[in-house]
């Protein structure tokens, strides 16, 4: 008796567990429908996701049925509208646990903390925001799996332009148009056209600064975290009060950065 005999399809139909191909492409759509979702549209109408993948209605139908039934997906009882299920959460968690990313990272994170004497941030992006891996400031270390995701916008701080800066533009694109460029201070760059002249500098000194972008009162000096092929998909960086990080202290700082992100780089298979 072969797999596809002993496991049915969990959709009844399609064959999603099914051997091939046929099983590929139905993971295939399972993932279209979840990527439907996102924080700004976290409830979204069967319609709405039929309008989103550009899938048969009755296709979407079996689809969301199944991902309903081992808990991906959850349906509001009154309004019927569904959302991403508590199980991603826990496939998150797990994810996070064993990330290369915090177990190669943790001791250049704390170095750089015990060295500059100011808060370091690790980040990694999570396809809309740079998600906190860990942080690390006088009397508190958060080197253990969040309970609670901390995440910052990529448009104004170190960490996100950072990243933002060694990606293709439509990335900065897509995250405009689905996440908006909100303005969260006076300082805060809310064009594609300033981001994009500020994201070439970060290109060429290797570093990003959060001049009281995102936060007034706080600024930050932020590099970039490469993985074994050279793609950048992390960053690190150090923050404090205006008062202690003026411009001189932040570009002394920089070299710092730059260089706990490239040993780190360098413990994920980077060559350089």
């Amino acid at each position: 008796m072969n797999d596809a005999t002993q496991n049915p399809p969990i959709d009844g139909s399609e064959g999603i567990l099914t051997g091939g191909d046929g099983g590929a492409k139905s993971f295939y759509k399972m993932a279209r429908v979840l990527d439907c979702f996102s924080r700004t549209r976290g409830s979204l109408s069967l319609t709405e996701i039929v309008e989103r993948t550009g899938m048969p209605r009755t296709t979407i139908h079996r689809i969301v049925a199944s991902l309903r039934d081992i808990g991906l997906i959850d349906q509001d009882g009154r309004r019927g509208d569904y959302r991403l299920g508590l199980r991603m959460f826990h496939y998150g968690s797990v994810v996070m646990a064993n990330l290369d990313l915090n177990r190669h990272a943790h001791p250049h994170v704390l170095s750089l903390h015990q060295i500059t004497g100011e808060i370091v941030h690790l980040h990694m992006f999570d396809g809309s925001q740079m998600v906190c891996i860990e942080r690390e400031e006088m009397g508190d270390v958060r080197n253990t799996t969040l309970t609670v995701i901390e995440a910052a916008p990529v448009h104004c701080t170190s960490v996100g332009k950072a990243f933002l800066a060694f990606q293709e533009p439509d990335v900065l694109r897509r995250i405009a148009a689905e996440e908006g460029l909100e303005r969260r201070t006076e300082h805060t760059l809310c064009s594609i056209e300033a981001l994009t002249a500020d994201l070439e500098l970060i290109r060429k000194r290797g570093f990003a600064f959060d001049l009281e972008e995102n936060e007034i009162g706080v600024q930050c000096v932020g590099a970039p975290i490469r993985d074994s092929r050279g793609r950048v998909f992390a960053a690190i960086s150090v923050s404090g009060p205006t008062s202690r990080m003026q411009q001189a202290r932040l570009l002394g700082l920089s070299g710092l950065v730059t260089a706990t992100a490239d040993r780190i780089s360098t413990e994920l298979g980077w060559l350089g």
